[in-house]
């Protein structure tokens, strides 16, 4: 058995990626890692005890080149006295039905076979030839979009699969290549006198993989030899951390997390007892259960909520909304009708309840003239402010009063009413309403010199 083999081998049955009886598809694509893995198979397969055979899948991307890798796989395959499971799918157009980028379409597309195959009786496991590069190649892509500790385990050597393909043995994906570098398994190719199909695309520097692969980690060689060993390190420690942590959090889950039609609720005199990392991890997990795919700026802004009512938009139409002792994560534009949200000088907030964006900035002396009625004093900036819809019992001192008046009052002598006078946003410093829509700033907060805090509106592109 040739050394990268036998290595190959070890790490294996290291991670538990394959025992005897399994049938096992190897995913060949025509490219070095994936023939490689074949041709590694065929020498340990009695070892373990497996039955091996290929899988393809055509995504008619490069038109003739695709066709030819397909012819590639299917002689490998024959020579070789292996079935074929071999299917095809037109990734571009796929990609443009779904408003997909093509990379991620092509995998929709294979591993809906992937996942079609595992379902038969003929196969239960299926191996990737993701290479160790890979892995660094996904730890980094992943980190610069600003990924956690989940994203920086990056590609996992094994994802078990709910269905059964054979009897009582789990259906799996397996990467048995994860700790193989690219360079020895084209050397071990060269070494046995095994051709591979190159596919130029992955030279095409337009894809950000691509210029990681070329670009990015030969510059940080220069700076570590051993950077994508490191990258792949890395990886592993967090995925061992991701696993402790998931069996935590569902515990914690169970305990705080109560789902219901609308959405659900997190109790949060179980939640803060519990440190800060189970906090995110819990409240990310609840918006998983939902369908949510919370990022970290918004399970930074449900932590943030503090005042009773105080709401945050989260994706796909939903909103945390915090209620005495619970934050609720409702769907629909019944979680509205009241919000309350920070803002910032400079700053800005989008208020979709009133369709605008109100916006506060630092403006100096001799701003027009116009805006000198919501120019608030420059010490405002100091508090801090809330954008929110007025409230029963709000009072609020226009500039052209004698005194304070109830708000509800001057919203009628503007002919507000229904649904925009219930959703009508005003700014709160503390219990005290310093700037109303459409009234400006507060008499006695108004800049003197016109020097101060402007605060602006206009409406939210459509």
């Amino acid at each position: 058995m040739h050394r990268l083999s036998q290595s190959v081998l070890r790490y294996i049955r290291k991670q538990k990626l394959m025992r005897a009886g399994d049938r096992v598809a190897v995913a060949v694509s025509g490219g070095a890692d994936s023939v490689a893995l074949l041709r590694m198979a065929l020498e340990w397969r009695e070892e373990i005890g497996i039955v091996l055979s290929v899988a393809h899948f055509n995504h008619k991307i490069r038109g003739a080149e695709s066709d030819s890798d397909e012819q590639f796989v299917r002689k490998l395959a024959l020579q070789h006295q292996l079935t074929l499971f071999c299917e095809g799918g037109d990734a571009k157009a796929h990609a443009a039905a779904n408003k997909l980028s093509l990379e991620t379409s092509a995998r929709d597309l294979r591993y809906g076979f992937f996942d079609r195959l595992l379902g038969s009786a003929e196969v239960n496991r299926i191996a990737t030839g993701h290479t160790l590069d890979d892995q660094a190649e996904t730890v980094l892509f992943k980190l610069t979009r600003g990924a956690g500790t989940r994203g920086l385990a990056g590609v996992y050597p094994k994802i078990s699969l709910q269905q059964t393909a054979v009897g009582s043995q789990q259906s799996a994906i397996v990467r048995p290549l994860l700790a193989t570098r690219r360079v020895e398994i084209e050397a071990y190719l060269q070494g046995i006198d095994q051709p591979w199909r190159e596919d130029l695309s992955n030279r095409d520097l337009q894809h950000a993989r691509n210029r990681i692969r070329h670009e990015v980690l030969p510059r940080l060689q220069a700076l570590n030899p051993c950077v994508r060993e490191t990258l792949a390190e890395v990886a592993e420690i967090a995925r061992v951390e991701e696993d402790f942590w998931a069996e935590q959090v569902t515990r914690m889950l169970a305990r705080c997390w109560n789902k219901d039609e609308q959405g659900g609720r997190l109790d949060l005199s179980l939640l803060r007892d519990v440190p800060l990392a189970m906090q995110r991890r819990v409240v990310r997990a609840a918006g998983e259960s939902l369908g949510l795919n919370l990022e970290f700026c918004h399970v930074e802004e449900i932590l943030a909520l503090s005042n009773d009512g105080a709401q945050s938009a989260l994706p796909d139409g939903y909103i945390a909304a915090l209620h005495r002792n619970e934050i609720k994560l409702q769907f629909g534009t019944k979680a509205l009708a009241e919000y309350s949200y920070a803002i910032t000088v400079p700053g800005q907030v989008e208020l979709n309840q009133a369709g605008v964006v109100i916006e506060a900035l630092f403006v100096s002396t001799g701003e027009n003239a116009q805006t000198q009625g919501s120019v608030l004093r420059p010490e405002v900036a100091e508090k801090e402010l809330l954008i929110r819809n007025w409230r029963a019992g709000d009072r609020f001192w226009p500039a052209h009063t004698k005194e304070p008046k109830k708000l509800k009052e001057l919203l009628q002598d503007l002919h507000i009413s229904g649904e925009e006078k219930r959703l009508w946003p005003v700014i709160s410093a503390g219990d005290e309403v310093i700037w109303v829509r459409k009234l400006g700033a507060r008499r006695d907060v108004q800049a003197k010199n016109g020097a101060g805090v402007l605060i602006r509106e206009r409406s939210i592109a459509k």
